[in-house]
């Protein structure tokens, strides 16, 4: 299973393939949907995305709402297309009059530069417009069909926000994906502490008066996961070694975590190991759960723990220093229009990249071209395993 995605910021849409899916899932178009909708909320969220209202069409790959095994294709219209539409006509030449919003000052911490140097554009527009987190809304309906797909195997995952800014907002006693999934409803910061909504409020509040920016972890959670996905016997068939990847390609993550990850690297060996046990009815499975659902690069049985760590948003409202590209002289970066924070669509972004590595290994592992197969034989190796 593998996916491809196209398309601009202020372009005329997002286009996505999604090849690998198999024959015979039923999907909730409305599900995708709220997964976009979803990914366009949370505190913090600039003017953007009160003019988008993102929703999914799909041109291939599906009859009646029913996966054919083909090579799925969806597009999303960018709304905002229509003010930047001769500046992002695809089809015209360029002229004086649509390439007036130049941008020639590049911004720290993001691609302008460093992409107008290797691809040679002198407009870092060209670079801008694709390296915007705009992308990720194709991510997330992709991720919301493989999500559809996990659920259909049993397989639950959630994704929140931990941290805002300096202000944790986790709480320490183990949750259920759906526990997890009913208090983060609850709040506009996808957070499970309900007492640190308002601190983080007026956190983010403040930092926009000050024309910066907060970054934050995010945690994803995924529940009744088989043991066995992945392996051990070469580097580049490690799940969690994908799973990290995965994560690291969306926009702005710094770090990754599987499990209690950099902290395990203060304690001794005993107290992160996960003992193993052995139950008639419950099979295998351990005592705790710091390594966060992975041995050797494979799942344990125990639920997959990823975090991440997000830097903040490089685009300020009080910019810091850059230089022109053409006259070299020194000035404020450009300013374009930006979030204060976009950690909340963050956590459904790389709740969907998890979920699409998930559906890779599982459509790897199994038979992936008919579903019904697909949960047989999984349901066959679930008891397998129940029994060695």
């Amino acid at each position: 299973m593998h996916f491809m995605t196209a398309g601009e910021s202020h372009g005329p849409s997002l286009t996505g393939i999604l090849e690998g899916i198999p024959a015979g899932l039923q999907l909730n178009i409305k599900s995708i949907n709220q997964k976009l909708a979803d990914r366009q909320g949370g505190y913090g969220r600039g003017n953007r995305q009160k003019i988008e209202h993102d929703q999914v069409k799909i041109t291939g790959g599906v009859r009646h709402q029913i996966t054919l095994g083909s090579p799925i294709a969806l597009t999303i219209l960018n709304r905002d297309h229509k003010h930047w539409k001769e500046i992002m006509d695809p089809n015209s030449s360029a002229t004086s009059q649509n390439t007036l919003r130049k941008v020639t000052r590049p911004r720290p911490g993001h691609a302008d530069l460093v992409g107008g140097m290797k691809y040679h554009h002198r407009d870092f527009r060209n670079v801008l417009e694709r390296s915007s987190a705009r992308e990720t809304a194709m991510r997330v309906a992709i991720g919301a069909i493989c999500e559809q797909l996990l659920q259909q195997l049993g397989i639950q995952i959630v994704g929140y926000v931990k941290q805002v800014g300096s202000i944790k907002a986790d709480q320490k006693q183990n949750l259920s994906v759906e526990q997890i999934n009913h208090e983060i409803t609850k709040n506009d910061l996808r957070i499970l502490n309900q007492e640190k909504v308002e601190p983080i409020h007026h956190l983010i509040d403040r930092t926009k008066r000050d024309g910066d920016t907060l970054g934050g972890i995010l945690k994803v959670i995924v529940d009744n996961v088989p043991a066995g996905l992945g392996s051990y016997v070469s580097w580049d068939t490690k799940l969690d070694g994908k799973l990290a990847a995965a994560v690291m390609g969306v926009n702005a993550m710094k770090g990754v975590e599987i499990g209690e990850g950099f902290e395990a690297a203060s304690k001794f060996g005993s107290q992160v190991m996960d003992p193993i046990d052995w139950q008639k009815k419950k099979g295998w499975f351990r005592d705790s759960d710091h390594l966060g659902g992975f041995e050797g690069g494979m799942t344990n049985g125990m639920p997959l723990v990823v975090q991440a760590a997000m830097k903040p948003i490089p685009t300020l409202y009080k910019p810091l220093k850059s230089v022109d590209v053409n006259t070299k002289q020194i000035s404020k970066a450009n300013i374009e229009r930006s979030d204060v924070t976009a950690i909340v669509p963050a956590s459904i972004v790389v709740e969907s990249v998890v979920a699409i590595e998930l559906a890779k290994s599982i459509t790897e592992t199994f038979d992936g071209s008919n579903m019904d197969r697909l949960k047989q034989q999984v349901t066959s190796y679930r008891k397998e395993l129940l029994n060695f």
